[in-house]
């Protein structure tokens, strides 16, 4: 048998091979949104790296809590961590939304999506298809596991 197309087969006709679809044009103003995107997390990194680390400060702090819950402690800050601070709740709430939406968007496929899969398959994400763990679910996981709750 034959399986070059568009060569002689054996019955005397011409393989005829399949065209691709075109591809779709891309979305207008894609490439200028993923532009706006990546500057912005790259200016919320550059503020962060910027700014005080607050991690070992906060600990000296909790132990200043008094009876009303306050901690009446003055500060100095800098230009660097007045802009990260006034930013950085709202930011922290769409980080993590946006964790919470690609954790729930790379999840394993239910085992019965694939009818022809036979048992013992290779798991894989639903959503990019790659195997389970894909490498999104991996780069979250990372970066959790390297927070500051698992040291």
């Amino acid at each position: 048998m034959h399986s070059q197309p568009a060569q002689p087969r054996r019955g005397g006709g011409r393989r005829v091979a399949a065209a691709w679809p075109e591809p779709s044009p891309p979305e207008p103003g894609l490439e200028r949104r993923a532009d706006v995107l990546r500057h912005y997390l790259e200016s919320v990194r550059l503020r962060a790296e910027s700014a005080a680390s607050w991690l070992e400060t906060s600990r000296h702090y909790a132990r200043l809590i008094n009876r009303d819950g306050v901690v009446p402690v003055t500060a100095r800050f800098s230009a660097e961590d007045l802009a990260f601070l006034a930013r950085a709740r709202e930011e922290l709430l769409g980080f993590a939304e946006l964790g919470l939406r690609l954790a729930d968007l790379h999840q394993p496929l239910e085992g019965d999506a694939i009818a022809g899969d036979p048992p013992g398959h290779i798991e894989r994400c639903r959503s990019c298809m790659w195997r389970w763990p894909c490498p999104t679910f991996r780069i979250l996981d990372g970066l959790l596991a390297s927070g500051p709750e698992a040291s």
